[in-house]
Formats: structure tokens, sequence, C-alpha cells
């Protein structure tokens, strides 16, 4: 760290922790010197102050930008943009290989300059964990675990040595190695510090820990008052090599909690409920920081839990503030007591430490009494649903979904079973969400013991599956004697990592899914992750139910979404009674006990003492040392980025775009999701038609996610998921659009590369929301390969709308009143935006012109989404890496 040359307000001072000086920057000082009232900000709000504090240099960091902070009290929102630096970076694989890939291919460009390619390095700490890349091929076995381990270290073998070469070949670049567990558990765990040191000319000075990571959950570790949140991989490869993060200063909703949960209720019941709310808030874009007299009945990881699924309602991150709970976190987690202790005395000497006195841009409020049992879906995250109510809010989405009420069945080839519309079939206890929770993870294990006591056993057609976050998880279930009854209902352990959540559920058996087909059955998923969306969790699976650890165990019993828990009787007991859900319901207290004798730091302490070593696997890929990576022309994995070919001393300026075709014209809410690649690759697309003339069998496509590395294979998957539907060639779903005007349906890859014979620019045509969900770098990236240059859309999710401006790509909004339906855009259209190449400023109106097949035109304003100066440089320079790299050579 190297703080900044300036120092307006006074503020830097010294502190003494442990018999130990540190320097810190003040807020106490700087209100005193001209910062008035600054006592009264939010507290994530204060962390970006002492931030800018600590680098002003007049250059970057202004004191009209602090000053701006003080200002933000006035209205409680600002217009004012600032130059922020986090502490640190966290990567997870899927998103942390094509960094590492840029960085490589970063350090040829310099070699070609002439330059010295090793001075190419992070200059903040980055923590990349592989976390992504298992997959559920092995599961309800004892042995899963294992061979699965073995079929991730044989798909990605290629992948592994080239992280492997990275965490050699750069400084100030940490590997957490294969299962050890998911990025944001090993995060809130091991990596945070709540307050961060860094010496700097002998001096230690000491700050807020703070971070942004290639995933959107990385906005968990707020639970721990570790302010952070997720960026594209391109946002956050310009902060590993020193660039500030452009942003405004953001509003910040005050989410007041008061009481308890009553008896019977998880933190996915509150989580579920919080995200409801401030989805119906509109919080997209602000920081949501939680205070009240209830946060003393919330636990860390019932806090990590809701700042998890800051995506899911929106929000740039929930925050929670240091407080005795963090505290007692940190010990049980086994953080030394002099970590404690300085976290502790900073944050009441800065006036971080969790109080009521703080103004808030607007106020929710949540009475925790008031929370009862609530699953979400079948499709999106804030689709809160009662738990009372699932049975028949299932059957009206059954209705409305196959204009059908009754229910098809199918007989399953050698058993003597069939399964049919709202069959349960994948049930899984997955990702970060829960997995950081012991709570609702003992209570899914007691509610294992009572039923397999009760002699209940899971339906035979449900695929069973449990991803812990975190090795410990393992420790504790095991301590409690409850992993066995997971066991015995099919829950074993089959990896540490993301699993489910994102698309790595794996394939369900072969007669499964030839039952499905024969009938085109409407199958569900229940799991206990953050994500729905369609066609995420398996390409077989058409409804997604997000739900707690003991109702995923609850509904793998049940075996069907139509089965009322509150209700119906899971089968017989040895005496012959009805065995019903408050029949094997573990109570608040007997979780509380379990926990209290069953989970101690030393567990964390034993897990984390060897968190570089990875399994054998791990350490036996060998690598060569060298500044220049030595890529394999034959590789389908990991292939040199083409970002930096012919990298022109300028900036490219404002290039015109004219007479460019609409590629997709797309509805509400398409995630990224829609439009980066995901999920396994079908043999039947561009993506299985390259394999194919690669000698690549099926068997070994792997997933997209494990492809990242390979633009060849990335760009042809992009806007190519199996749900997504372009109005342009309607009737059809997936990747498929109309080439015009020949008015010809095909693939779009296929499209692509007949309009970059014809030298066509193109764009794309969004709704509402376009780019929610997660922090896909390769939405971004595969759509400026494919040639699009533009985005025209209603409104634009935070990091998606960053990241096609960090690739070049412009984004711009509709006004009030006009829409692709109000302009009765079909795709025949002819779009050019109007006087471009003679440049444009931030949030500037742009007239767009459209020019119909019928001969009208129309000339539309729009608003141009590039929204600071920061932003319109990466433009400018056709990207941010771009940027970046002219700035060093």
């Amino acid at each position: 760290m190297k703080p900044g040359t300036k120092n307006s307000y006074n503020s830097l001072s010294e502190i003494q922790i442990n018999n130990q000086n540190y320097k810190y920057f003040s807020l106490k000082k700087a209100e005193e010197n001209g910062l008035e009232g600054i006592s009264k900000l939010p507290k994530s709000i204060k962390v970006l102050l002492e931030n800018l504090l600590r680098y002003e240099d007049d250059l970057s960091v202004t004191k009209n930008q602090i000053e701006a902070i003080k200002n933000w009290l006035k209205d409680k929102k600002s217009k004012t943009e600032i130059a922020y630096r986090p502490a640190r970076v966290l990567l997870q694989d899927y998103t942390g290989i094509p960094a590492v890939a840029d960085l490589a291919a970063m350090r040829e460009a310099v070699k070609e300059k002439d330059k010295d390619p090793s001075t190419i390095n992070p200059l903040s700490a980055v923590d990349l964990v592989i976390d992504h890349s298992v997959q559920v091929d092995q599961s309800a076995k004892s042995d899963s675990f294992e061979k699965n381990v073995d079929i991730e270290f044989q798909r990605n073998g290629e992948r592994y040595s080239f992280l492997k070469w990275g965490q050699s070949a750069f400084d100030n670049f940490r590997i957490v190695p294969p299962g050890t567990g998911i990025c944001h558990q090993v995060n809130l765990e091991y990596l945070s510090k709540v307050v961060w040191s860094e010496e700097y000319k002998g001096d230690k000075y000491i700050f807020p820990d703070t971070l942004v990571g290639t995933d959107s959950h990385t906005t968990m570790v707020n639970g721990l008052s570790v302010l952070g949140w997720g960026v594209g991989g391109i946002e956050a490869e310009a902060g590993m090599l020193g660039q500030p993060i452009s942003m405004l200063i953001p509003e910040v909703v005050g989410f007041e909690v008061t009481n308890k949960m009553p008896e019977g209720t998880t933190a996915t019941d509150l989580v579920l409920t919080v995200v409801k709310m401030l989805r119906d808030k509109g919080v997209v874009g602000k920081f949501v920081e939680f205070y009240g007299s209830g946060l003393k009945n919330l636990t860390l990881a019932d806090r990590a839990t809701i700042a998890n699924m800051a995506p899911e309602y929106g929000a740039t991150c929930g925050f929670f503030p240091i407080d005795e709970e963090t505290l007692k976190y940190l010990e049980f987690s086994g953080r030394n007591k002099e970590t404690v202790k300085i976290v502790e005395d900073y944050a009441k000497e800065q006036g971080l430490w969790a109080s009521d006195q703080i103004e808030f841009t607007d106020k929710v409020s949540l009475d925790m009494s008031t929370i009862v049992p609530t699953i979400s879906g079948p499709k999106r995250p804030q689709d809160k649903v009662l738990l009372t109510e699932a049975s028949s809010s299932f059957k009206k989405v059954f209705e409305e979904a196959t204009n059908n009420n009754t229910q098809k069945t199918s007989k399953v080839d050698n058993t003597d079973y069939e399964i049919k519309d709202g069959s349960i079939l994948i049930a899984a206890i997955t990702s970060c969400t829960n997995t950081s929770n012991p709570s609702v993870l003992i209570g899914a294990g007691l509610l294992a013991k009572k039923a397999v006591e009760k002699g209940l056993n899971v339906k035979p057609w449900v695929k069973t599956s449990l991803a812990p976050g975190s090795q410990v998880v393992t420790d504790y279930l095991e301590k409690a004697g409850l992993n066995t009854f997971l066991d015995q209902l099919g829950f074993n352990l089959v990896g540490y990592g993301c699993t489910t959540c994102i698309g790595n559920s794996g394939p369900l058996a072969d007669n499964i899914v030839s039952a499905i087909q024969k009938e085109n059955l409407y199958a569900v998923s229940v799991l206990s992750g953050n994500r729905n969306f369609e066609g995420r969790i398996s390409p077989h699976i058409k409804a997604n139910y997000l739900a707690s650890p003991p109702l995923v165990v609850a509904y793998a019993l049940a075996g069907h979404m139509e089965f009322d828990l509150y209700k119906d009787s899971f089968g017989k007991d040895k005496d012959g009674n009805d065995v019903y859900l408050k029949d094997i319901w573990p109570s608040n207290k007997e979780i509380e006990d379990t926990l209290k004798s069953s989970l101690n730091a030393e567990m964390f302490v034993k897990r984390y003492s060897n968190v570089s070593e990875g399994p054998k696997q791990w350490q036996e890929i060998n690598t060569e040392k060298s500044d220049i990576y030595n890529w394999d022309d034959g590789s389908t994995y990991v292939k040199k980025p083409p970002f930096f070919e012919n990298l022109s001393d300028k900036p490219e300026g404002f290039k015109a775009i004219k007479d460019a075709r609409p590629l997709l014209i797309l509805g509400d809410m398409v995630t990224t999701d829609h439009i980066s690649p995901a999920g396994n690759i079908q043999k039947d697309s561009p993506t299985g038609e390259y394999f194919m003339k690669h000698q690549i069998q099926q068997k070994d496509f792997n997933s997209y996610g494990s492809r990242r590395g390979n633009h060849e294979v990335m760009m042809r998957g992009t806007f190519a998921n199996i749900r997504i539907r372009n109005e342009m060639a309607p009737g059809t779903e997936g990747g498929f659009t109309k080439l015009y005007p020949e008015e010809k349906v095909m693939p779009i890859y296929d499209a692509v590369v007949e309009y970059k014979k014809r030298d066509t620019d193109l764009v794309v045509i969004g709704g509402k929301e376009y780019g929610t969900g997660s922090s896909r770098d390769w939405a971004a990236k595969g759509t400026k390969l494919l040639g699009i240059k533009a985005v025209i859309a209603e409104s634009f999710e935070r990091i998606h709308r960053s990241n096609l401006i960090g690739m070049g790509v412009l984004p711009l909004q509709f006004l009030e009143g006009f829409d692709r339906k109000k302009l009765n855009l079909i795709g025949s259209e002819l779009i050019s935006v109007v006087e471009l190449e003679k440049g444009i400023n931030p949030s500037d109106k742009i007239k767009v012109e459209i020019k119909y097949a019928s001969g009208e035109s129309k000339i539309i304003d729009t608003l141009c989404r590039i929204d600071t100066k920061n932003e319109l440089e990466y433009y400018k320079n056709g990207g941010i890496l771009q940027y970046v790299l002219r700035n060093m050579i």
C-alpha cells in the first residue's frame, strides 16, 4: 500500500494496539478539521471515506471527492464519481483462468514492445480459490467425493497446470487448491481480517479490510463487516493492476431488524423474505446496511447468508457493522487474540462500531418474529413462496407453464417406479448461501437422523448430494454423529465447491432422462442455493426451488412438488403411524445444543493450517517456471486471448456505428446466464461442431465454465443458453437468430460469421434489467468477440453494464416512452448511432437512427450509460485492459 501524497484534513494519526504503533487515517480528526457531520454517515460510506483520505493524491483522488462524501449527508445521494481502491482481489477459477490468461497475454504484449514482461504483476493482494470446477458426477455413495475429485483433475489437468504456472510466475498471487471450499467461505473463515495492515517505508498502517471479487456472491463477506462486492473479471484484472474502481457515491438503504426469528424458521426463510422485500423496494446499484436491535439475535453465519444474497436483491452489497458478534466469530473461527483486539480498538476509535445514529437515504424495517418458513421459485430468487402455499403454488405454476392441469406420468426403464410432472429429481445441499451456516446444516443432519429413525427413505428417483462450502462442515457433522444419517439418505459428500447452484449438478441417470423426454415432463429441483434461473441447474429440469438444507432433505423424502409438507404424510413409522414434517423437524434448542458440543475453533485452525498444499493430485502437477507462458496451440482449454493483438500505441477513440443489424431482440430480466456460456455443452451446437473438428469426444466436452480460458469455445456459446428466447426468431428457444435480409433462421454464431464476411456492425436490443445475475465476464467478452458494438436496453444491471464498457461495447438506455415494442423492432431494421465518431461524454443523450425495411426512418434519444470519465477512457481505448496496458507501456 502506497498512501497518497496529500492530507487535506490532517487526519493521519497513530494508535497503539497490542504494544505496537500503527498509523491510520482518523475519521474523528477529519471531522474536527472540516468534514463536519461525518460521524452520522452509514458505516459502509465511512469505509469509502477512509479509503479516499488514505489515497488522496490530487490526481485520482481529489479533495473534491472527499468533500462530496460530507455533502452526501444533505440529500443522502450524490452524483460525484470517486476513485476507490480495495485492499485485495478474490478470484474463483472460472473467472480466474481468463484473468490469468489475460495477464499472460499482457506480458507478451509488453515483451513485443521491448519492455520487461515481469513488470506485469498484481499490485494488490490476489487470492484465487479453485472451487467452481467440481461436478456431481458421482453421488449417494460413500466414495462419491474421492471419485469426483479424480474426475475433476482428469478433466481440468490443463487448466490446473496453467494456474499452477501463474502461482509461480506472478508476485502477490496465492492459490487455494481444489477440494478446500467455496471462495466465499474460505474468505469468511480464513482470508478476511476485518482490519487490514500493511507496511510502507517502515511504518505499519491499519485500515478497513476491503475487496472486490470475480463472483457476484463476494458480498457474503459483508456479513463480517468487510466491504466487498462482485465485479466482472475485467474490472478485477484492472484492480489487480493498480487501477482504482471508478464509482458514484452510492445511496444507502438502512435495513432495520427487530426481535428474533420464531421457532421452526431458518436463516433461509429470513433471507428469502429479505430478497423479496428489497427487490420490491428497488435497491439496484445501492448499498444496503443493516442495523437495529435485532442484530444481536443474528449470528455471523445468519448475517453472511443475508449478505451473500445481495445480488439476488439487486444491491451492490448488504453490509453489517462491527459489533460483539463480529469479534466472537473471529475468535470462534480461530483468528488470534491480537487480530481480534486490533479489530475492536480500531472500529471503536474510527466510529465503525455498530450504532443506530446513522442517516440513510431510505429505510426498510423487518420484525423478524413475523418470519415464516419459505421457499422461492420456480425461476427467480425473489419469487417467494410461503411453505404453507408451496403445494398449491406449484399446481398453479405447472398449469400456467404447460397449459395443462393433468399431470403426465412416465415409466422409468429397469425400475419398478414412474415419475411425473412435478417429480423432484434433484435435491441438493449446495452453494455458499447455506453451507456457510452451521445451524441450518446441523438442522438438516438432525432432520435426517429423525427421518432414518422413523424408517423413512428418500424417493429412488431423487438425485441427492451434499457439497459444503468448507471442510469444517464435514468436521462438525462428523463430531455430531449426523453425517451417517445424511449418508443413509443419499446426502453423501460429493465435493467442496460450487456444484448444483452453478449448473454443475452432473448428469441425471440415463433412464431418468429417457423418462423425462418420453413425455416432456415438467421436472423439479430443490436446492439450498441462491440461483434458480431457467436452464441453470440442469437442462432436463424446468422448475427450480430454493430452500433451506432441512427442507431440501424433507423434499427429497417427499419426492414431488405437490406434496404438502404441512398436511401430507411421508409414510408410516415402524409402529404403523403416519410421519409428518412436524415429527422430524428439529427444535431450535436441539440445533443450538448440538452446535455447542460439535463445533470449535480448533477445527478452523487445523483445516486452514496447510491450506496451500491441496490434495495429492494438485501436489503432483509439475510446471515450468518462466515469465512468459508457453501456449499450447493444440489446447482446447487455454488459448492466448486475442484482446491485445496489434495493439496501437494510441487509443482508437470513437468509431462510427452505422447501419448495424440487430443480432438479438430480447425481453426483460435477461440474465448473464442467458448471455454467457454456462453449463453443459450440447453436441448439436456451434461449440459441439468445433470440438468434433478437434477430435474431442462428447464425454470429454466438459462444461463451458471449465473452458473459459478458450475464447473460441466461449464466443460460440455466447447467447446460446437453451432457455434464451430471441424475439427475432419466434417459435425458437436457444441460440437462434434470423439473418437479414435473407430472413433465414440459423444459430447465432453462424449468423455472426456471415455478418463478419459482409463487414456488418451488430447491436443487441434488450428489455428491463438487462444482464442481471452473476458477474460473468464472458457475457461481455463474448459480446465483444461476436462483433456487437452496442447494447440498447431499457435498463442495465450494475456489473454487466460496467463489463460491457470494460470490453469497449457501448451501453445505451431507451428513454421513458420508448422500448423495442413501441418501436416495433423485429430485427429487419438498420440501426446507427448518430455522429458517434465526433465523440460523447458520460450520461449524454445520444441520438439513434432506426431505418425500417419499409423505408421509414425514426430518430430517438437514448441515454449513454457510460456513467463516469474513467469509463469513457476505457471505451475510447477499446476496453479497460487495453487502457491499462497502454498506460504501462
